[in-house]
Formats: structure tokens, C-alpha cells, sequence
């Protein structure tokens, strides 16, 4: 048995506590089964009633298994369903769009996740059905995350700059900074401001803020708070952000995180369109140098199609192989028969790389193969390979993670802003009808 990240959980079915379902005990049939209907017209969309209460169902059984005060059944049924709102216009736009998460990058998904449960793919859909899980319906709702996600990075990640000069201003701010060697587990409260350029509108947004603040210190529970007040996307989930490693996080929450033990909650923090309350949950050290394994290869890649089918593709490496054995140039062969794009120029010679990097078939390979010695022709998603380990290194990374932290750091703070900004934008532009 085993507990998914609420991230995969967002349609999979649950079992209301029993007060909530005699509150909506009027709306079975006479067989005792829900009856489907429409809550709401989104666009050339709807959200059906029986996303709803599915919906609905998990929080209520989320906030059981915490313990977790809810808002009234009314006031949580709208804000279920004004996520259910936004996840439709977002997956219709995706849809205009173009774009598509292929069943491999779903597998891939699933694998990382069976990974971390530490159990094999193939024993997913038994292990999800322990846990009561539909696993049809696990694909479906991880699937539609995934074009969320991907959506964002094409709709909003574009249009956000990191500068050389902001990069070389947060290496130096790295140095001896304490939050750099620590990671942290977050939860947060986000307030939107109406209206950015209305005093009165401000001044309300922080008079909130700080209630909130208030209630925390008298000891209601964050979570609570955040699942009623908090206009964020991870309000219904308590505001929890996970683990995030320090010199990761957003610039806005760096000082205030810096100050703070596990457990408590900060200050407003304040953005253009909105206040933002942190809690750190818990904290733990982190390792500030870091060293990898770095290969460094060459190959060349037989990508089968309508004329060449795999036996073909195959053969021609064999044939390939056979040449370089016999003295002819692997480089010179790679930039004649290659069909990789990106390494074909260059004598089929990709940069170093790390753990990762590469597809796991072909990883495989690598790691069995050793320094001067050419693979036999194999098989990946891409096509058929040949491979040469031309060397080995261990590299200190750690000014490298220095400057790709910066840039996730950068970009987190003003990733957060522009995606709530995005996503009304969305809202007030689409056509909505709620039928309930």
C-alpha cells in the first residue's frame, strides 16, 4: 500500500464522510446512485456534477485524514468548483494550442512515481487499486497535469527573462547566505490585491493578511486557513508547497526564510498584484559542494520509417561497425549516415554528461560500455544506436548548480506572479455559466 502525491490525486475517486453525503442525499436516485448533470459551461466546455463531488469528495477526505477544520459545504463546492473552472479553460487553450503529453511521457511519469514508492511499473495498476485508485483514471488526471504544466511553461515560462546581470547578482548574494545551505518544506497564503492601484484596495488585501496571520498565532492550523482564504492553485491542497531547496527558492521569500525556524509564519511579503504568507513546515541542511560522474561519447543513430523498417536500421549499423573495426573513421562514418541532428555535424560526439541525461536504453549502454570500446547496435525510442565511451570524469559541479539554481531562483519569483496573473486573465476573458 502506498499514498500518492496530492499532485496525481486530482480526480481519483473517494468516499465523502457521511455528513456531507446526507447533505446531498437529495440529489440520488431512486437506485441510490448520483445522477450526472452539468454545474457549468466553460467555453465549448462543461464541468459535469460528477467531477464535482469527486472533486469535493478527496478534499473532505484530505482534510479528514489531517484533521483539518473545512469552510462551510457551500463556500468549499464553489471553490472546487472555480478550480474545476480554471483547469477547463486551461485545457481547452492547450488543446488550441497543440499540445499533447504522448502516452510514453505519461509511462515515464508513472515510472518516476513507481520509483519513488519503490515498486516496478508493471505493478502500478494493483498497487493503485489497493489504495482504491482507478488507475484508467490515474492516466487521465496525470495526463491532464502534465499538459497544465507544459501549457504554463509554453504560455507564461516564454515570456519571462533572466539577465546576465540578475544571474551575477544572485551568485554573489549565494555567498555565505544560510538559506543556500538549507532545504525547506513550505506551505503558503496567497491574498490578491483587486485592484494593484487602489490604496483602499491594498489596505484591505493586507488587513486580511495579517488576520490570517493572527489566527495562525492563536493556533488555528495553516492548512485550514490556506483552503479557505488563499487564492493560489495550491489552496485546496493547504498551501503546501513541498520541498523546495534553498537557493531555489523565489527572491520575495529568501530574506523572511532566512529568519525563520520550522513551524513558524512570516510577515505579509508583498508583490504587485498580491501579499503572500510562508510557513516553513520543517528544514533540513543541504550539501553545498557537489561533484558528478561525467561521460563523455559518440554515436551514431539509425532512425527506422517507411522505407528503412528496424531489421534494416539494424543491419546498417552492423554494417557500420564493421567499417570502423576495419579502420575506417567513426567521426567521418557519423557525419555521413547519422540521422541525429544535434551530434551528426560533430562526428556524432555529444558534450559531457551526467547522470540523466540520457533515455534510459541508452544510459544502459553507456554505463556498460568502457573507455575506448564500441557498443553493439541497440535499440531506444529514437532508433538504432551504435556507441563509443571515448572518456570518464568526475566534475566538480558545484558553480555550475551555483548559476542553474540562480536561474531557477530568478525565474520562481517571477513565475509565481505571472502565472496567478495569467490564469485571471484566462478566467475573465472565457465565458462562463454556472448552472448551480
Amino acid at each position: 500500500m502506498f499514498k500518492i502525491s496530492t499532485l496525481y490525486v486530482a480526480g481519483v475517486l473517494a468516499i465523502a464522510p457521511v455528513a456531507f453525503a446526507e447533505e446531498l442525499s437529495e440529489e440520488l436516485s431512486s437506485t441510490g446512485e448520483f445522477l450526472d448533470g452539468i454545474v457549468a459551461v466553460v467555453d465549448d466546455g462543461v464541468v459535469l456534477k460528477s467531477q464535482l463531488e469527486e472533486q469535493t469528495a478527496i478534499i473532505l477526505e484530505r482534510a479528514s485524514e489531517q484533521n483539518l477544520a473545512l469552510p462551510p459545504a457551500s463556500e468549499l463546492r464553489e471553490q472546487v468548483l472555480e478550480r474545476l473552472i480554471v483547469t477547463e479553460i486551461q485545457l481547452q487553450r492547450a488543446e488550441r494550442l497543440g499540445v499533447q503529453i504522448s502516452d510514453q511521457m505519461v509511462n515515464e511519469a508513472i515510472g518516476r512515481i513507481a520509483q519513488q514508492q519503490n515498486i516496478a511499473f508493471e505493478d502500478m495498476p494493483a498497487a493503485l487499486e489497493a489504495d482504491g485508485i482507478d488507475y484508467a483514471q490515474f492516466r487521465r488526471d496525470l495526463r491532464d497535469e502534465m499538459t497544465l504544466d507544459q501549457l504554463r511553461r509554453a504560455d507564461v515560462g516564454r515570456r519571462i527573462a533572466v539577465s546576465p546581470r540578475e544571474i551575477e547578482l544572485c551568485i554573489a548574494d549565494l555567498k555565505d547566505n544560510v538559506v543556500v545551505n538549507s532545504d525547506y518544506d513550505l506551505s503558503n497564503i496567497t491574498i490578491s490585491i483587486s485592484d494593484s492601484t487602489s490604496g483602499a484596495s491594498i489596505d484591505e488585501a493586507l488587513a486580511e493578511a495579517n488576520a490570517i496571520i493572527a489566527r495562525v498565532n492563536d493556533g488555528a492550523e495553516f492548512a485550514a486557513l490556506a483552503i479557505r482564504y488563499s487564492d493560489a492553485q495550491n489552496a485546496l491542497d493547504g498551501g503546501a508547497l513541498g520541498w523546495r531547496k534553498g537557493e531555489q527558492l523565489p527572491t520575495l521569500y529568501t530574506e523572511s526564510v532566512a529568519e525563520m525556524q520550522s513551524g513558524q509564519v512570516s510577515q505579509p511579503l508583498r508583490t504587485p498584484g498580491s501579499f503572500h504568507i510562508i510557513k516553513v513546515n520543517d528544514m533540513r541542511s543541504a550539501v553545498q559542494h557537489s561533484e558528478i560522474d561525467q561521460v563523455l561519447v559518440r554515436h551514431i543513430l539509425i532512425t527506422p520509417n517507411e522505407i528503412i523498417d528496424d531489421e534494416t536500421a539494424q543491419q546498417r549499423l552492423e554494417d557500420t561497425l564493421e567499417k570502423i573495426n576495419a579502420g575506417e573513421d567513426f567521426g567521418e562514418l557519423a557525419k555521413l549516415t547519422s540521422d541525429d541532428p544535434g551530434s551528426a555535424n560533430s562526428g556524432g560526439e555529444m558534450d559531457w554528461s551526467g547522470p540523466g541525461t540520457f533515455v534510459e536504453e541508452f544510459e544502459q549502454v553507456v554505463h556498460a560500455t568502457e573507455i575506448g570500446s564500441i557498443s553493439e547496435p541497440f535499440k531506444s525510442r529514437f532508433g538504432w544506436h551504435i556507441v563509443e565511451v571515448m572518456d570518464r570524469r568526475v566534475y566538480d559541479n558545484t558553480e555550475d548548480l551555483k548559476e542553474s539554481n540562480c536561474i531557477v531562483k530568478i525565474r520562481n519569483g517571477k513565475m509565481e506572479e505571472e502565472t496567478q496573473l495569467w490564469i485571471q486573465r484566462l478566467r475573465d476573458e472565457a465565458y462562463v455559466h454556472i448552472l448551480t
